[in-house]
């Protein structure tokens, strides 16, 4: 019985555990496509849907064309976009297919900023996107 559980638990864990890195690698991707410059490569981390949702400070917006141009409009170049980190706090499994990630935002430049966030990632047609996020 014991042998059982721990059969169990290695089918539960090992999957969980490759997931959370994907999900992990997403926000890298974003960092190095966001210090390039590349807004566009950056948003690949999002779904690209109608009903992505995203939260910031001047309220919701949905669909992935409306949170790129809204990306765009508030970082027209490199200065305005600086240098993003991103510091993961905690990562939850919430179902077989949606993640729970948390975390700290800087955004060096000329006035730095920082703030927190909440993204949710869902397996979407084969592969893990952001399809909520709230930053602030």
């Amino acid at each position: 019985m014991k042998n059982l559980w721990y059969c169990l638990l290695f089918m539960v864990a090992v999957p969980a555990m490759a997931q959370e890195q994907e999900i992990r690698k997403i926000l890298k991707e974003q960092e190095d496509c966001w210090n390039s410059g590349d807004i566009t490569c950056f948003m690949q981390g999002y779904w690209k849907s109608d009903s992505l949702v995203f939260v910031g400070q001047s309220g919701v917006t949905y669909g992935w064309e409306a949170t790129l141009q809204n990306y765009q409009k508030n970082y027209p170049g490199q200065e305005e976009m600086g240098t993003l980190t991103f510091d993961i706090l905690e990562v939850r499994l919430l179902s077989k297919q949606s993640w729970l990630m948390i975390g700290k935002w800087s955004l060096w430049r000329k006035e730095p900023v920082f703030g927190h966030f909440s993204v949710v990632f869902q397996q979407k047609e084969g592969r893990w996107v952001i399809v909520a996020d709230h930053s602030s």
